[in-house]
Order: C-alpha cells, then sequence, then structure tokens
C-alpha cells in the first residue's frame, strides 16, 4: 500500500490579493515566504474559496480588496466561509513608481497581497448590509434632487435661449404649482420645440413625484425604533433638521468608532492638509480627502446654525476679524460637529448657551 500525505496547512497564514472587476477577478495568493499563484477567475466566491480548501487546506485565509463598485458584499460573503477579509481605500495601498509607471490587474492584485502579508494596509470600516441599505435611500433621495436642478437649470437655459423672461409677479416664486403651469401655457412657434420644452418638463414633474415618495419613505424611517431617539435628539442641535440627522446616522453608523473629534473631523475632510520640509512647515487649506456627502452637509448646517446659537454667533464674529467668512465657517462646522458628537455620544439634548 503506497503512503499518501494529506495536505495540511494548519498554523499557517494564506495571503489573497484581489483585484476585482465586474467580469472577472485577478488573484494573487501568497504564502508567508513565497508567491503561490497569479491567476484571473470568474467573479464567485465560491470559486475562490474552492481553490484555497483545495489548495491550502487548514490554513488561515486572509484577503484584500480595494473599495470600489462593488461595495462591500464581497467582503461579506467571504466573512461568511471563514475568510478574513478588509477592505481598503486604493489611495492608502503603498505603491512603487514602477507600479505607477505600468499599471495592469496582474500587478494590483500581487501589490495588495504583498501590502497585506507585511501588515501595510488598514482597512476602512464596513457597515452591516442594513445600514448600506438605509444609507442608499438617502444618497438616492441627493442624486435625485441633482437632476432635478439640472431639470430646472435646463428649462430656464431654454427659455433665455428663445428670448422668453419670466413675468415679475412669477420672480419670487420659482418653481411653485403657478409658475409651472407658467412654463406649461408657453407656446414655441414649431411644433419641435413644444415637444422639447414639454419634455424637459415631464421630466421635472417625474422628478418631483419621485422625489415627494422618497422624502415620504425617509420620514417613515426616522420613526422607526432604530433611529427614532438619535433623530430627536440631533434635531436639539441648531442647523439639523431631519434630512441632515438622518444623513449623519447612516453615513457615521456609530459615534463610537470615532475615538476622537480630530479623527471625526478628519472623517468629514475639517481639517487642513500640511506640506513641511526641513524648516517649512505651509498648509495648503482645508483637505481633499473626506467624505463627500458630509462635508458640504454640516457647513451648510453651520451656516444656520450661526445665526440660531449665540455661542456660536460670538465665535463667528471673532473668527471673521481676522479671515474670510467662507474660511470662518469652517471652524464653526468644526465646533458643530463637536455638539453633534457630544449629543450622540452622551445620549443628552443640546442646550444653547443664554446670552445675559
Amino acid at each position: 500500500m503506497n503512503n499518501v500525505s494529506k495536505l495540511d496547512f494548519t498554523g499557517q497564514q494564506i495571503f489573497i490579493g484581489m483585484d476585482v472587476h465586474k467580469k472577472s477577478w485577478s488573484i494573487s495568493i501568497l504564502t508567508e515566504h513565497f508567491e503561490h499563484k497569479t491567476f484571473s477567475q470568474p467573479p464567485e466566491v465560491s470559486v475562490l474559496v474552492n481553490y484555497l480548501h483545495r489548495n491550502f487546506p487548514g490554513a488561515t485565509y486572509k484577503a484584500v480588496y480595494e473599495a470600489g463598485f462593488s461595495g462591500f458584499w464581497i467582503h461579506d460573503s467571504l466573512r461568511e466561509v471563514g475568510v478574513q477579509c478588509i477592505v481598503v481605500n486604493p489611495a492608502d495601498v503603498p505603491t512603487k513608481d514602477k507600479e505607477r509607471a505600468t499599471k495592469t490587474d496582474r500587478i494590483d492584485c500581487r501589490k495588495l497581497a504583498r501590502s497585506l502579508r507585511n501588515g501595510e494596509l488598514v482597512g476602512i470600516f464596513v457597515p452591516v448590509r442594513t445600514k448600506v441599505e438605509d444609507r442608499s435611500l438617502l444618497r438616492t433621495r441627493r442624486g435625485m434632487v441633482n437632476k432635478q436642478t439640472r431639470c430646472k437649470n435646463q428649462i430656464k437655459s431654454m427659455l433665455a435661449l428663445y428670448g422668453i423672461h419670466i413675468p415679475d409677479e412669477l420672480a419670487q416664486s420659482h418653481w411653485s404649482r403657478r409658475f409651472i403651469n407658467w412654463i406649461d401655457a408657453i407656446r414655441m412657434e414649431k411644433a419641435s420645440g413644444n415637444l422639447s420644452l414639454k419634455a424637459h418638463l415631464e421630466e421635472l414633474n417625474h422628478l418631483r413625484r419621485i422625489i415627494t415618495g422618497l422624502n415620504r419613505s425617509l420620514r417613515a424611517l426616522s420613526m422607526t425604533d432604530e433611529y427614532r431617539e438619535n433623530v430627536c435628539l440631533l434635531k436639539t442641535v441648531p442647523g439639523i433638521s431631519t434630512l441632515t440627522a438622518m444623513t449623519l446616522l447612516t453615513e457615521l453608523y456609530s459615534i463610537a468608532r470615532f475615538a476622537s473629534l480630530d479623527k471625526l473631523a478628519s472623517y468629514f475632510g475639517l481639517i487642513p492638509d500640511t506640506n513641511s520640509s526641513g524648516e517649512k512647515d505651509n498648509t495648503t487649506g482645508i483637505t481633499k480627502r473626506r467624505n463627500p456627502e458630509l462635508r458640504g452637509l454640516i457647513i451648510e448646517s453651520a451656516w444656520v446654525a450661526v445665526r440660531k446659537d449665540p455661542a456660536l454667533v460670538m465665535a463667528f464674529n471673532r473668527i471673521c476679524t481676522h479671515m474670510t467668512k467662507t474660511k470662518a465657517i469652517v471652524r464653526i462646522a468644526r465646533k458643530l460637529l463637536n455638539r453633534i458628537r457630544y449629543v450622540l455620544k452622551n445620549q443628552k439634548e443640546y442646550v444653547m448657551a443664554v446670552v445675559q
């Protein structure tokens, strides 16, 4: 009888770098001491897991891929079958100059696997699926509002193109029902012109109906047990509405994951970038690295809060003595963020200071 040794990688670690695309994944597999293989496979978790179990039974599997279009479902699926997985910001992956000059899928997945083995990667926070879906509702609404704004601009541009002036009595009531009825009553010189204008108007009315439905769903979501208490607490902070509160809660997931105000402000993008070398120390302005959904939101809220909170009014007036208002409002946004953090962390309502 032949003695056959069974493969057993118990106690060993296998590192998997993944460059994921819609139709295929590039996979690079490294052991603790050498590169095993780099190959392409169908975009299915089961194919990768079967390969790992077949070639490295008993090992500890660690995988990584870059955040992108695929979201977090790959991460969740790998975790469910026992593969440790992290998702990284592409900008945080150490890259050699040669790898920048010659970029291919094989190079990218090898780079990820190598950096994972070297302990150079820190994964981003991955929310649970239910939170991602709630966040999608807010982001979908924002996208529809942007489409609506673009549609409105197209209608106004078309009116300007043909010299159609808005009546004085409607100048202050843009996009009211009366204003839309006035546009609907406009008749161009040819049928083609009427069709063009009506097409834009139909799109606008369609978007308005969609946004109305999303607003209704958003209000209903804010009143569920999961969000109701925190929404009520956040609304005690000046400048925070139900929409803003829900955006904050779905984007942040949990305030506890930010150890300090500095880390929270960094996530919002309310910190300066610096460029230091030797004796030179240059501050290059507010950082470009941010959550794009949140920085604009908190600055808009700061403009409202600065008119309502006496303490913020005093701070804003003081800051404006040595910088422009647009720069001063960023400082106010950070102060407002501190109030938001306090309310969520301590589960207490915000009480505005009383000026004697």
